[in-house]
């Protein structure tokens, strides 16, 4: 039976927005952590219809975010509060589509709520699927910020240089206007995938197919508004600091190329834990974005990966901790 639904919450005692497809009840369910972190990732819907052939696919946007600031519920809240949200959706979705556990995936900034939450109640998740993972952050914009400068410079990009020296090479000492700076030209100068939030997801949003154009108003303020608030925040995460150790299965989907969330980076987090299976996988002509950019290989890695290990019932597969390329 084909599930199309989307509906409002309430979760942590305010409206918020969820969105539920897939073309059979019997799938397993895959809900997604946006990243931005206020960046909402069902404006993606249209680019990954095929993943709702495998997997029931739930979209939320949080606090501040999307159609639940549209909805009236324009606060933002720490990452704990977020995380709290994001066991009460789980909640919901177990009873309302009948499952003991579901996949939880999570996307670039959606990293810092998906790593402590999959630690903290792995009993409701049957594996942990991350992309465009942060580990260190301060780590990872201090060798993005380095990497950075160095191709603007062997591009003679005068401009990019200058705003880059003026902000400095420590991330710490950045504030939020000096990180939306580095962000900036990291993006512009992306090798694979330029400017990707304003040509790719901001277009999306616009045109009308997931969010009206009062709901795309609200999305792209509330991009701007949660990056604000949360800030210092997100600036000093860092995995590390969490336990080596989960009790799920854990898959690293990452851009071969990532600029923005480092992809070397990702690799050394893997290496570092511990979990009954774990495994990293690169995606081919992908950098940041990549479960959209290229969303054919990431279903083919969430069907040839995911499925087997969540399937076998004891969180293994015949080849555990792999890691290989997605060509």
């Amino acid at each position: 039976m084909t599930i199309n639904e989307q509906h409002y919450l309430r979760i942590g005692g305010v409206e918020q927005w969820i969105q539920i497809r897939g073309e059979s009840a019997d799938n397993p369910v895959l809900l997604v952590l946006h990243g931005g972190p206020g960046s909402p990732y069902a404006v993606f819907t249209p680019l990954i219809r095929s993943w709702e052939r495998d997997f029931t696919v739930v979209q939320w946007d949080r606090r501040g975010c999307g159609k639940t600031r549209a909805r009236g519920t324009k606060q933002t809240a720490p990452f704990e509060r977020h995380l709290e949200d994001a066991i009460e959706v789980t909640e919901f979705l177990r009873t309302h589509l009948d499952k003991d556990k579901i996949v939880l995936m999570a996307g670039s900034m959606g990293t810092i709520i998906g790593l402590p939450l999959a630690q903290r109640r792995p009993d409701l998740y049957s594996a942990l699927v991350t992309t465009d993972l942060y580990a260190d952050m301060h780590r990872n914009e201090a060798l993005g910020y380095a990497r950075c400068l160095e191709r603007v410079t062997a591009a003679g990009n005068s401009k990019a240089v200058r705003a880059l020296e003026k902000i400095g090479a420590d991330p710490s000492a950045w504030n939020l206007k000096a990180w939306q700076t580095k962000m900036k030209w990291t993006m512009a100068t992306d090798p694979v995938t330029p400017n990707a939030v304003s040509k790719l997801l901001f277009p999306l949003a616009l045109k009308g197919e997931v969010y009206s154009k009062r709901e795309a108003w609200h999305l792209l303020a509330g991009f701007l508004a949660t990056q604000k608030a949360m800030f210092s925040e997100y600036m000093s995460f860092n995995a590390y600091d969490l336990p080596a150790r989960y009790e799920l299965p854990v898959f690293v989907f990452q851009g071969a190329d990532d600029v923005l969330t480092l992809t070397d980076l990702a690799q050394e987090y893997v290496a570092h834990i511990d979990a009954p299976h774990k495994e990293i996988a690169l995606i081919e002509d992908a950098s940041h974005f990549a479960a959209f950019t290229q969303p054919e290989r990431f279903r083919e890695a969430l069907v040839n990966r995911v499925l087997p290990v969540i399937q076998s019932g004891d969180g293994t597969a015949d080849a555990a901790n792999r890691g290989t390329d997605l060509a």
